[in-house]
């Protein structure tokens, strides 16, 4: 891992603006990176064993964040909870009948929250190179892996009858997709990167 501290993350190396240009792209981005969101948290996989179907939302969550950066990474995800909470179909569980501050206040709340709290654990580790290995892109998805679960499974425990029953909801069904899920963000940044050539100095 480089040892400088730079603040430049992936989403600085496409399109130099500046003055007006810069609220433009900051825009754009934003906008584009709720369309990711939505679309991740809709796209589901089964997992052999399991009943429940990992979606690719907490995938799309933890790589706004690195690829954005800490304060444009939390514009983003809490632009995508807006858009949530007017309403609109965009969680993994949601759909048009449940949908809202209903279905935020429900037993899935506590992840959602826990999505700010990654974001901006994997937007400051990105601004600080971690994006560029393999291996502290794995450290740093753990991390904020661990920041979307323990708020999701302290709510979620709300709703169930004790912590075994927590567990066999919001835990054990997903552990199989998110190592799945870690090991293709801590290769897909990096590998960006060198796509994109090194944009730190």
């Amino acid at each position: 891992m480089n040892s400088t501290v730079s603040n430049r993350v992936l989403s600085d190396t496409f399109w130099s603006a500046e003055g007006d240009a810069v609220w433009i792209k900051r825009a754009l981005l934003v906008i584009a990176g709720v369309a990711v969101l939505a679309i991740c948290a809709k796209i589901k996989f089964p997992i052999y064993g399991s009943p429940v179907p990992v979606s690719l939302g907490t995938f799309g969550v933890l790589a706004v964040g690195a690829a954005y950066g800490l304060r444009l990474g939390l514009v983003t995800v809490l632009a995508y909870l807006a858009v949530g909470a007017l309403g609109m179909d965009v969680f993994s569980g949601s759909s048009a009948e449940k949908a809202g501050l209903v279905y935020m206040m429900g037993g899935t709340g506590g992840y959602l929250f826990g999505f700010v709290l990654a974001t901006a654990a994997l937007g400051f580790l990105a601004q600080r190179g971690w994006d560029r290995s393999v291996i502290w892109m794995a450290v740093a998805m753990m991390i904020g892996t661990v920041a979307i679960y323990v708020p999701g499974l302290l709510w979620l425990n709300t709703f169930a009858n004790g912590w075994g029953q927590t567990m066999a909801w919001g835990l054990t069904p997903f552990i199989v997709g998110d190592v799945l899920k870690l090991a293709l963000a801590a290769v897909l940044l990096p590998a960006l990167w060198k796509l994109v050539g090194s944009a730190r100095t």
